[in-house]
């Protein structure tokens, strides 16, 4: 990654194209350290429990009722998120700079999975054919089921063990993480390729 602040490159072109792994470390440490100082703990799932607790199902499921109103600055993280989303994939995604091993296309290509081919992911997992057929559909509702009660019963989702929980040094956050890698790795070699 080249940075050149005078001659050729132009603010769009250094935003859109990829950063080096330790720009995002660095800025992600420097939000922990503010929500730490403002006493905040950042996580994305516990934004689905404040998401049901307004529903008012916490009157019949004690889980849900809780002080959903304390936890609306998360709420504003994930419009945040889904906002940078849209914004990144629809003005600001370049992926001609991006580079895929070789040898991952060539694992890719024995599971039926198409390389991204100009994109930053592939077609077949994340293109619009996902929903025609009825095993996708149900993977995905069988994926959320899971990644949502799994998220609940560890006690917060990737982004709160690993991020925030790790940052202040908690030992569950550490259990919890190194399960999600272990989980992933069993995933990504044995599960994986029976489903495709």
């Amino acid at each position: 990654m080249n940075f050149y602040f005078c001659g050729k490159s132009t603010i769009m072109e250094i935003v859109t194209h990829t950063w080096h792994w330790a720009i995002s470390g660095f800025l992600i440490g420097m939000v922990m350290l503010l929500l730490n100082y403002f006493g905040k703990v950042f996580g994305m799932s516990s934004n689905l429990r404040s998401l049901c607790s307004m529903t008012g199902v916490g009157k019949s499921v004690p889980f849900f009722d809780w002080d959903w109103k304390s936890q609306r600055w998360n709420l504003v993280v994930v419009l945040g998120a889904m906002l940078g989303g849209y914004v990144a994939v629809h003005f600001l995604s370049d992926a001609s700079n991006v580079a895929i091993s070789p040898k991952t296309i060539e694992h890719l290509a024995t599971l039926q999975i198409d390389a991204p081919n100009g994109k930053l992911l592939p077609n077949t997992l994340f293109g619009d054919t996902i929903y025609q057929t009825p095993k996708m559909i149900l993977i995905l509702i069988l994926g959320g089921i899971l990644i949502g009660f799994g998220s609940r019963y560890a006690g917060g989702c990737t982004s709160g063990h690993a991020i925030s929980g790790m940052s202040n040094l908690q030992l569950p956050s550490l259990k919890a993480v190194i399960g999600f890698f272990v989980g992933g790795l069993i995933m990504a070699h044995f599960v994986l390729p029976l489903i495709f």
